[in-house]
């Protein structure tokens, strides 16, 4: 839950480290260490800070010390908007918020929502003048993409949004793995079993088309293994010996070679892969500002590498291939280019690299991979440094978790992965069985782009909900629920209040702006209302907060804390059938504001905004 009273805590853990440098300690209180209560009486104030825990580090009473830091804090916010009383009241020092004119600077700084308001409430430029490059994706084109690219990609367009609202310049770019032993299997096995078919003979979308084969070189090479293990062959020798993975090998060696028939098979499935993926990135509200392709990047990484081995720090085993030694640095060997001369996946990624800062010099680039892949990144991050790049030191990895389904894990080589298209499909119609259900196909004017949208708020917000370094369970049905902290719930909230103002305007709209000019937001002083302004006050709080950690559960935690507090408040003070018409009018223009706030939030965690549901 987001605290409102994180950035009172931040303010005093400022005045009391003053207090101790001035006292020649070097000891500092950071503000998550600063105790916050509830006083037990709300004429005391909204918020007690106990100074028991002070007094022995500045040998003065708590008492006294409460009087030094609300006298000192008192003068800290002298020069800045503020509608608290602060106040000592023995060992406590008390927050006293003016809620009716509080709710006022909160509101009109939601309705202003520029940039120079003060702290109750504004976007935070923490990250104004950073060049940001986020990468994100990355997918290989010998499949479609599936529930963990969704996963992946949700968190790269989410974190690229969030620290742009922070004032970051970003360009957000994909890697397309679009060479190696991957895509080679997929073309063996339709070089094999193909006969002319395309995506269009098969009505099937055309990265499922490519994957398809990928599944089909796998069941055989299954096949093969499994003979020469029967006929006495160990496991990993028979793997090696797979004629089918030879083959693919050969035409591995082939492409890099340049062989012309080898080449255009390659651009044909690729072609088909890249334009199917593309579809679900749209479909899905992903984008990039640029490309980069595996096979554009290959060679530049191969150059570093034969660079880095006549400098002596690479060498060549005496298999021909080149690897280094990073004992020292606590890591193991690492091979960074085959006997046959064939590159790997750091070796692309040393050009990849290279090539994105020399097109777009940056003040860091974040790679939005798995964690499975941590070993990868502090190898590739070390040996980049090793050669020479000052800028190594600015990567940084964005390590994710797994996402299973209840059936258990995914595997791409056995035909398990589950599609993305095929899964948000399968959520649309059911959001689409809910609507027809509920008998509200009429009401909502399209049924089938509502229960799109409600999908794909579902899958995001399910997804974006946790700490994006836990391994998560991704439950369809629990996703789609219309209660509890969900994304379906959240779109209903916000819908609730689209429908309430389009009441209110259609009844009387020369009234309400009459209303909303006389600024009545003072009238909005009873409990629910009050707490539904404390959570308002925490957005700009939560997004930097989503910002500074790279995490948009900040976000997705704020969004569920801002619509039950807004439910509590809706069933507690009447709105539109208030009798007082300047209290009604109030609370319709605190409902505008948590819209505002809701609709400039989901689209920070990528999830549709729906004025009717």
């Amino acid at each position: 839950m987001y605290d409102y009273k994180q950035p009172w805590k931040e303010k005093i853990s400022s005045v009391i480290n003053t207090l101790l440098s001035e006292a020649g300690l070097q000891e500092k209180i950071d503000a998550n260490q600063i105790i916050a209560e509830v006083p037990p009486n709300p004429e005391m104030g909204d918020i007690g800070f106990p100074m028991f825990g002070y007094a022995k580090l500045l040998r003065k009473g708590p008492p006294q010390i409460a009087q030094i830091v609300a006298e000192k804090l008192s003068l800290l916010l002298a020069g800045e908007k503020t509608t608290a009383k602060i106040q000592a009241q023995g060992p406590y020092l008390n927050i006293i918020m003016d809620r009716g004119l509080t709710t006022k600077v909160v509101l009109e700084n939601v309705f202003s929502f520029n940039k120079n308001v003060d702290f109750v409430f504004g976007r935070p430029n923490t990250m104004t003048g950073k060049k940001v490059m986020v990468e994100f994706s990355s997918p290989n084109t010998n499949k479609p993409l599936h529930l963990g690219h969704l996963r992946n990609d949700v968190l790269g367009e989410s974190i690229s949004r969030i620290i742009k609202t922070c004032g970051a310049e970003v360009q957000k770019v994909c890697i397309i793995n679009d060479r190696g032993i991957h895509i080679c299997k997929s073309m063996f096995a339709y070089n094999e079993y193909g006969q002319g078919k395309t995506p269009q003979t098969e009505n099937i979308k055309s990265d499922q088309f490519v994957g398809d084969w990928y599944i089909t070189f796998n069941k055989l090479f299954k096949d093969e293994v499994e003979q020469l293990v029967s006929s006495g062959v160990k496991k990993e020798d028979a793997e090696a010996q797979s004629p089918s993975l030879k083959k693919a090998q050969e035409l591995l060696v082939k492409w890099e070679m340049g062989d012309r028939q080898t080449t255009e098979l390659w651009k044909l499935m690729n072609t088909w892969a890249i334009d199917g993926m593309k579809k679900t990135y749209e479909r899905t509200g992903i984008s990039f500002d640029k490309f980069y392709f595996e096979s554009e990047t290959y060679k530049l990484g191969k150059e570093e590498v034969l660079k880095g081995l006549e400098k002596g720090i690479f060498f060549r085993q005496e298999d021909g291939s080149v690897a280094v030694d990073l004992s020292e640095e606590k890591l193991d060997k690492k091979i960074l280019l085959r006997a046959d001369g064939t590159s790997i996946y750091i070796t692309q990624d040393f050009g990849t690299a290279i090539n994105r800062y020399n097109d777009w010099p940056f003040d860091k680039l974040i790679y939005v991979v798995g964690s499975e892949q941590q070993y990868h990144f502090k190898v590739l991050f070390t040996l980049l440094d090793k050669l020479g790049y000052t800028w190594a030191k600015n990567l940084y990895h964005l390590s994710y978790g797994m996402v299973n389904l209840p059936e258990g894990k995914m595997k791409s080589r056995e035909g398990t992965i589950v599609d993305a298209d095929n899964l948000i499909n399968s959520l649309r119609d059911m959001a689409l069985d809910e609507i027809r259900k509920k008998g509200r196909e009429d009401d909502v004017g399209n049924p089938q782009e509502v229960a799109e949208k409600i999908a794909l708020g579902a899958l995001h917000y399910f997804l974006l909900q946790p700490n994006p370094q836990k391994d998560m369970l991704f439950d369809p049905k629990e996703s789609l629920s219309f209660n509890g902290n969900t994304g379906p719930y959240l779109q209903y909230m916000g819908a609730r209040i689209s429908s309430m103002l389009r009441k209110q305007l259609a009844n009387s709209s020369e009234q309400r702006a009459k209303s909303s000019n006389d600024n009545h937001f003072s009238l909005l002083t009873s409990d629910s209302e009050w707490e539904l302004v404390k959570i308002l006050t925490q957005y700009p709080f939560a997004v930097n907060e989503a910002a500074l950690n790279l995490d948009p559960s900040h976000l997705a935690g704020f969004l569920y804390e801002l619509s039950k507090a807004f439910s509590r408040f809706y069933h507690e003070c009447p709105i539109l059938n208030c009798e007082d018409k300047a209290l009604s009018t109030a609370r319709l223009e605190l409902s505008r504001a948590v819209m505002l706030v809701l609709k400039d939030a989901f689209y920070l965690v990528c999830i549709p905004f729906l004025e009717v549901m």
